[in-house]
């Protein structure tokens, strides 16, 4: 049994704000940061999944970061896979006597790691992929729902159904394995970030627009340029998946820019949704106020630490 002695978690939507918040909080205090982004573990995904690395950075020192760019986008990673790389990555931190920050928005992988989820394993079965793949969506849905699956998985996203049915067929038929991780979180504190709704609109759409104007257009063209398939960027949801669609002729740039903006926003409601259930799961989340200076964070913070 491996015990975490201590860990701080910073969670909130997109675009609240929080690396830039995590950073400065390891600067105070010692710590380093682990990411907790389904999709800043992909190399090559950078403008898209906001993974700005000059963000670490701080009174020309590096805060040093982990679980970031540790795949390809063809690489396959689950729930199991972070909960697994971010305990190695607190026995890691805790070694050198620093305090390991988890920081991101990934909901699921944060209740997973404070909750110590269980997981199974299971076998990719190509066969019923293909069968699958010929499926429309509205087929995958009522699949899903004759599965009786109670996950939560990101709407007409093709991918995600794929393997959720694939997981629950395994999982009535007995054939999956156990990963136990035996560990103990000796002592957790875990902050969010809340702005009013239409705030964190404004801040979702000009984070948008600024980055289409500084090279997230060029960045998705440059992997379809190097062969990545397109269904796979679309299979990843918001920016690759409308970026792609209006590199490959589907949608109009205006088309591109608005149902982007709609996701986003449709994204970070279903973010904090995720959230009010992880409280009612006891965990509880310390709510700050996103219009305070990050300085006025930081001391409310440290009167919780």
């Amino acid at each position: 049994m491996f015990k975490v002695p201590f860990i701080i978690v910073i969670l909130g939507a997109t675009a609240t704000g929080k690396t830039k918040l995590a950073v400065s909080l390891a600067k105070h205090i010692g710590g380093e940061i682990i990411s907790a982004d389904s999709r800043q573990i992909y190399k090559g995904l950078d403008i898209g999944t906001g993974k700005d690395l000059n963000e670490y950075k701080i009174d020309n020192y590096e805060i040093p970061h982990h679980l970031i760019d540790i795949r390809t986008i063809d690489e396959p990673y689950s729930v199991y896979d972070f909960q697994r790389d971010a305990i190695h990555s607190i026995a890691e931190i805790t070694s050198n006597d620093k305090i390991p920050i988890i920081c991101g928005g990934t909901g699921l992988y944060i209740e997973a790691l404070l909750l110590n989820y269980h997981f199974s394993t299971f076998s990719p079965d190509m066969q019923l992929r293909d069968k699958l793949s010929q499926m429309s969506i509205n087929g995958l849905e009522d699949l899903l729902k004759q599965l009786k699956i109670e996950k939560e998985v990101e709407k007409n996203n093709r991918h995600r159904y794929i393997r959720a049915i694939e997981i629950a067929i395994q999982e009535q038929q007995n054939i999956l394995q156990t990963n136990d991780l035996e560990y103990n979180i000796e002592k957790r504190v875990v902050f969010g970030i809340r702005f009013p709704r239409e705030i964190l609109r404004e801040r979702i759409y000009n984070r948008l627009i600024a980055r289409l104007q500084t090279g997230m257009i060029e960045e998705v063209k440059n992997l379809l340029d190097r062969g990545t398939n397109p269904d796979k960027l679309i299979s990843l949801g918001l920016e690759y998946k409308f970026i792609t669609q209006y590199l490959i002729g589907e949608l109009s740039y205006d088309e591109m820019v608005n149902k982007l903006y709609t996701a986003i926003c449709q994204f970070a409601k279903r973010q904090d949704t995720w959230f009010r259930r992880m409280e009612r799961r006891g965990i509880n989340i310390h709510w700050l106020n996103g219009l305070d200076a990050d300085d006025d964070k930081i001391n409310e913070m440290l009167k919780h630490i």
